[in-house]
Formats: C-alpha cells, sequence, structure tokens
C-alpha cells in the first residue's frame, strides 16, 4: 500500500519544527532568516504559513500520477510504489519542463550554482523505503504532521470531519486533485486562502497529455496526405508547363 501523509492545519501551532527537519535531512541551511522565508525555495521545500492563528503547510503534494514524471524526457523524475516522487539528478539534463507541468509550482531550480539542480520534498523517500516515517511526520509534537497508509489516512480525515464538521472546510485536499495526491491537507480556512488552487480537475494531468500525443499519429497522417496533395499539384504544373513550353517552341521551328 502507498504511504503518505496528513497535515491538520488546525492541529498546527506553528512550531516550525517541521521545517527545521526538513532542513536537516536535506542538508539545508536553516536559522532565522530562512524560518522567517514565507515561500518555497531551492533552500526550503517546505513551509509553514501563518494567516493570523491558522496555519497550512506548503509542500511537493508527491502526486500519485505526477505530471513533473510524465513530462520529464530522461526519466529524471520517478514515482514509487511507496508514495514519493523522487528526483534523480544524475540524470537530469536542465531541460525545466518539471517546473512548468508541476500544478502546485513546487519544483525550483538551483540558479545560483554552477551545476544546478530542480529542487523539491521527496516525501523523505529513503526513511519511507526503510520502514521510518518522513522527518516532519517524527517530529511534529501535536500530530499536526501524520504519515501513514493513505488509505488510512483518508478514512481519518473522513472521520475528523464527520465528527467535528464545525472545525473544518468540508475537503480532503489531496483526496481527488490530479487524481489524488500522496499528502492530505485539512483546514479551517479555505485551501485558496494559502494559494492552493482550487480550480483543478479530478483526473491526472498525465491523461491529457496522452490524449494529445496520442492524436499526433492521426495528425501526421492527415499532414502527410496533405503535404502529398501539395507535391502532386506543384509537379503537376511543373510538367504542364514544361510540356506547353516544348509545344510553343515546335510551333516556333516550322
Amino acid at each position: 500500500m502507498s504511504k503518505a501523509i496528513l497535515y491538520d492545519a488546525t492541529l498546527c501551532i506553528d512550531c516550525k519544527l517541521c521545517e527545521q527537519a526538513c532542513a536537516e535531512r536535506n542538508h539545508l541551511p536553516y536559522n532565522d532568516t530562512v524560518a522567517a522565508e514565507q515561500v518555497q525555495s531551492a533552500h526550503k521545500y517546505t513551509v509553514v504559513l501563518a494567516k493570523g492563528d491558522k496555519f497550512m503547510r506548503r509542500l511537493c503534494m508527491n502526486c500519485d500520477d505526477p505530471t513533473c514524471a510524465s513530462v520529464c524526457p530522461v526519466g529524471a523524475m520517478r514515482k514509487t510504489k511507496e508514495g514519493p516522487v523522487i528526483y534523480e539528478e544524475a540524470r537530469c539534463m536542465g531541460c525545466r519542463y518539471c517546473m512548468v507541468a508541476c500544478p502546485f509550482g513546487v519544483p525550483k531550480y538551483q540558479w545560483n550554482k554552477v551545476l544546478p539542480a530542480v529542487c523539491k520534498c521527496d516525501m523523505c523517500a529513503d526513511r519511507v523505503l526503510a520502514g521510518k516515517m518522513t522527518a516532519c511526520a517524527e517530529v511534529c509534537p501535536t500530530g499536526a504532521t501524520k504519515f501513514g497508509e493513505r488509505d488510512e489516512l483518508i478514512a481519518e480525515a473522513k472521520q475528523r470531519l464527520h465528527d467535528n464538521p464545525g472545525n473544518y472546510v468540508n475537503h480532503i485536499y489531496g483526496l481527488d486533485e490530479v487524481g489524488g495526491t500522496s499528502v492530505l491537507l485539512l483546514s479551517s480556512l479555505p485551501f485558496e486562502t494559502f494559494g492552493y488552487r482550487t480550480d483543478l480537475v479530478r483526473e491526472p494531468l498525465p491523461l491529457f497529455t496522452f490524449r494529445v500525443l496520442s492524436r499526433i499519429p492521426d495528425l501526421v497522417g492527415l499532414g502527410g496526405v496533405l503535404l502529398g496533395g501539395v507535391w502532386w499539384i506543384t509537379n503537376r504544373r511543373s510538367k504542364v508547363a514544361a510540356a506547353e513550353g516544348k509545344t510553343n517552341a515546335d510551333e516556333k521551328e516550322k
């Protein structure tokens, strides 16, 4: 079964221990300046956002059918059966298609490095593979970030919505967005308040790519017919013109 993260914003106290644990696991700098940053970046993979006394995490959603992986021409992005979407820097050619394709705007680029890489949360893939929970879930003191089997976390999230409907927006973000994600969110404020898109389709985005690409053979065939027709007409005109020129020349000789 696939693993997932459930983040319940109503339990978050903005301690930022998840940010610090993420930085330590990914060997990133973390100090008061970084802690104050309210955006994801090449040196900050997860961020706790605040709206008054309400909070929300932003991190890679680790989609079930990730668009970043579907557009990568060299397979540098890959979904694992355990849940994380991983990035293999050695394969990357720096095209940055993944950055354009991601519906959540997650992947970031190391613009300030000579040999840059794409950066994002990979849901602690090495820890998950070893049977451990993610660093952010392990360090969370209130249980706001919880790690486990995706199906079980979905059931728990639904139960929380049922038991305390007045505490939450009646939606589990990530349950169906773009086909589902390995990060599930609960919030007492509308998700768009924290920059999450609420206009996303429920189907995996790679399906749309496939639908376009599946038409290419038809378009190529049709294009070939049209080009062939243009060639025939052009060639026919040349032959007719040559024949008429020869006839006129013969008549002048006579």
